[in-house]
């Protein structure tokens, strides 16, 4: 019997008063018989699930796999038509051009491009049958269709997007672990990542992904927590109880809290510092995703389930800027899967808003007084209340 695993991005409003989702996607396996394999029929390709901020849905089968030189980029395609396809980011647009070799495309009337703001579709027909070349439905971001151009330069298909962000530097034409990684350095400028969720193992495998993938340092508050007291985590909660561990962790947070470039998983469960909002004060000194398992049957039921547990605030986990859900307990084999899906999720966050790591890093700066995301002018003392003063800008 087929074992399910499958992951939910949800990404909410960094004002705390605002629970609306923005952004969400939905990663989804199968593993039949402990041996892995992909849900949809083209095995290089994920299904995402993505509504946009009217809650209009629809289905992608996303995040072909890339290796990369020297600027290009190799790309398997299903067809097994062309060995490559090379890539180049030209600031304000984007250029594919496709290795038509011996096929019998004569000019650009016998191209068809399907461009919408984040996919692409490439028909060509050979002689006189239509025949798939490239089908985008996840690009790494959005592009302005109607500015799409196509034309055929000798034994290649050029197609050339506009971006609709022209300071975003494309590492791939679509999204995936690959470009997700390459192209973080360019997002996150150094803010550091907190893995925060009811397992720890699991906030350490997917934080240990996290940082390999994007270079940044692991850290895991067990292995310091336990290291510096000899004992346990499970030994500590027996002798001394489970709110002596969070007072240490977060001892052990506020010393991480002035690190960039860290990925740091937390505790899980009911010593874990994260668990308790009181206790965020340093979490908010980078970005934080909340790891959380559900049993929802379906894609929409766990993006119901994560809106309502922000919604209702009852555990700390809910301060959270990125929730990912996800079902099935073989993270072992899951992990970069899920930190894929962290990556995602943050780079649709970042770019909703692309100051929020300057605000990272100024809420570092000015002591993580717990003022997140209202930063305060300097000199604010946060047992005061009512101060009425207006936040600090960057």
């Amino acid at each position: 019997m087929a074992t399910s695993f499958s992951v939910s991005l949800l990404k909410f409003s960094q004002n705390p008063n605002t629970t609306t989702t923005t952004t969400t996607n939905t990663l989804s396996f199968l593993q039949p018989n402990h041996s892995f394999s992909f849900r949809p029929t083209n095995p290089y390709l994920p299904r995402f699930f993505t509504t946009n901020d009217n809650g209009n849905a629809s289905f992608d089968n996303s995040h072909p796999r890339f290796s990369r030189s020297h600027g290009l980029s190799s790309l398997p395609l299903s067809t097994n038509h062309y060995e490559h396809m090379q890539f180049f980011d030209n600031s304000s647009e984007v250029e594919l051009r496709v290795h038509l070799k011996d096929q019998n495309v004569r000019s650009s009337k016998d191209v068809f491009v399907d461009a919408n703001e984040t996919s692409l579709t490439i028909r060509a027909l050979n002689s006189g049958s239509p025949t798939t070349l490239i089908e985008a439905n996840r690009l790494f971001d959005r592009v302005k269709p109607a500015e799409t151009i196509w034309l055929i330069d000798d034994d290649q298909l050029v197609v050339i997007l506009k971006k609709q962000d022209p300071d975003l530097k494309w590492p791939d034409i679509m999204e995936s672990w690959e470009s997700l990684t390459v192209g973080s350095s360019q997002l996150l400028k150094g803010a550091s990542i907190y893995i925060v969720g009811e397992s720890t193992n699991i906030n350490q495998q997917v934080a240990k992904e996290l940082a390999v993938g994007i270079g940044y340092t692991p850290f895991s508050t067990k292995e310091l927590l336990e290291n510096f007291s000899k004992q346990t985590i499970d030994s500590w909660v027996l002798s001394e109880g489970s709110d002596s561990v969070a007072e240490a962790e977060s001892a052990i947070l506020e010393s991480l809290s002035s690190h960039v470039r860290t990925v740091v998983a937390t505790l899980g469960g009911q010593q874990g510092t994260s668990r308790r909002a009181d206790k965020w004060r340093h979490l908010h000194a980078g970005f934080t995703v909340w790891l959380s398992q559900t049993e929802a049957i379906d894609e929409e039921s766990a993006k119901e389930e994560a809106k309502k547990h922000v919604q209702d605030g009852g555990s700390g986990y809910s301060k959270a800027d990125v929730v990912v859900k996800f079902q099935g307990c073989d993270t072992d084999h899951h992990a970069k899967s899920l930190a894929q899906a962290c990556l995602s999720a943050l780079k649709q966050l970042i770019l909703a808003d692309k100051k929020l790591p300057g605000k990272k890093s100024l809420y570092i700066r000015l002591g993580c007084r717990g003022d997140w995301p209202n930063i305060k002018p300097p000199g604010w003392d946060p047992s005061s209340a009512g101060d009425g003063v207006s936040p600090a800008t960057l």
